[in-house]
């Protein structure tokens, strides 16, 4: 199966109080670049969608085989670089990952788990990860049969009106822990996250 990771990228980090989410350190080099590395570990192309061209996070990714695609009408939301990156998909992507850059617990094996999953289950148009406990959250999967409708999507709420319109042919993957759902937006979410790391 032809996976394409998209990293939207291409919000303000509003919460940060001054810095960029995607700019803090995992593992010795910026959040998105590992992201970025992590897809590309999984053995997928990956897009990743940015406010503009010289945005500092375009400079994160120096080097990195990744689709830089700016995204002008960011302000809209999320729908934004979701629209953009999957009308820029190669027309031999059989699904597309969809995983936020500021959820650093994602693995890359995490997103190889969700594309095999696919494979072995052709019946299902959405493979979504959860939490140890069910909850559900990223990354997400989307086969090419639902790429049309991204075109459609407004707003902040990324594909979320799709996973409802097909919530019948969507299959569940558990992740272990809370992984799947720990997106880091302030700088007390980095710095528990750190120390969570940090811990024996």
């Amino acid at each position: 199966m032809r996976c394409t990771v998209i990293l939207p990228a291409a919000g303000k980090s509003a919460r940060m109080r001054g810095t960029d989410k995607l700019l803090e350190q995992v593992a010795g080099q910026p959040c998105l670049r590992a992201m970025a590395l992590r897809g590309l570990k999984a053995g997928f192309a990956v897009i990743v969608t940015l406010p503009h061209a010289d945005h500092p996070r375009a400079a994160a990714l120096a080097e990195v085989p990744a689709l830089r695609l700016p995204v002008p009408e960011a302000e809209e939301g999320m729908s934004a670089s979701l629209r953009r990156a999957v009308a820029a998909l190669p027309e031999t992507t059989d699904a597309v990952l969809i995983v936020p850059p500021d959820m650093p617990g994602i693995r890359a094996a995490d997103m190889t788990a969700l594309c095999a999953v696919a494979e072995a289950n052709p019946q299902a148009l959405i493979v979504q990860a959860t939490t140890e406990d069910g909850t559900p959250g990223h990354p997400v999967l989307f086969r090419r049969a639902l790429f049309a409708e991204f075109a459609d999507l407004t707003g902040d709420r990324g594909a979320q009106a799709i996973i409802a319109a097909h919530s019948q042919a969507r299959l569940l993957v558990a992740l272990e822990g809370t992984r799947a759902r720990l997106d880091l937006d302030t700088p007390e979410d980095w710095a528990a996250w750190r120390a969570g790391q940090a811990a024996p």
